[in-house]
């Protein structure tokens, strides 16, 4: 097994799609990127602790590749807004790889890289690209959070959406 950390926006939002993919076992919502120990969700909405949202995925490299990893982050939020996403907005929702090894790193950049030289987005690519320190396991009541309050109105306005457009695009990627 294998880990990968993004930080996309929201973890209510991009936490349900990570779940789906085939080959990722565990997805944590957390905080990461900043100066605070051990954070509360509280203090991260401030801005500033210096920590983003994040998902801390445990996956299995044989099924999934941390470049399919990868494509899924790109393709699901808007890496060209600088510390926002959607109506979220803060450092705290920042577009961020923290990679833990020199190959997450060299794919990262690549991608980003290829990215920006084909111009697939109007405005550049601002996601981070920086080295991993620690994580820190959000509140029990962030985990599995569409999942678990599905029926709620922002799980239905806001996170649905991406669901449904991500399980269109990645539909031979997910889970049976």
């Amino acid at each position: 097994m294998d880990i990968a950390t993004f930080g996309n926006g929201c973890f209510w939002c991009t936490e349900a799609i990570f779940q789906d993919l085939k080959g990722v076992s565990k997805v944590e919502s957390g905080y990461s990127g900043g100066k605070t120990v051990n954070p509360t969700y509280k203090e991260v909405c401030t801005g500033t602790t210096g920590h983003a949202e994040v998902l801390q995925i445990t996956f299995d490299p044989a099924v999934i590749t941390y470049s399919e990893l990868l494509e899924v982050f790109w393709k699901t939020h808007d890496p060209t807004t600088l510390n926002r996403q959607g109506n979220d907005v803060g450092t705290q929702y920042r577009s961020v790889i923290y990679y833990h090894n020199a190959e997450q790193k060299t794919l990262a950049e690549k991608y980003k890289k290829e990215l920006n030289d084909g111009k697939v987005y109007p405005d550049p690519v601002v996601t981070e690209i920086t080295a991993f320190s620690k994580f820190y396991v959000a509140e029990d009541y962030h985990q599995n959070y569409y999942n678990q309050h599905g029926s709620e109105p922002y799980c239905n306005f806001v996170i649905q959406p991406k669901v449904e457009k991500f399980r269109k695009i990645f539909k031979d990627k997910l889970k049976d």
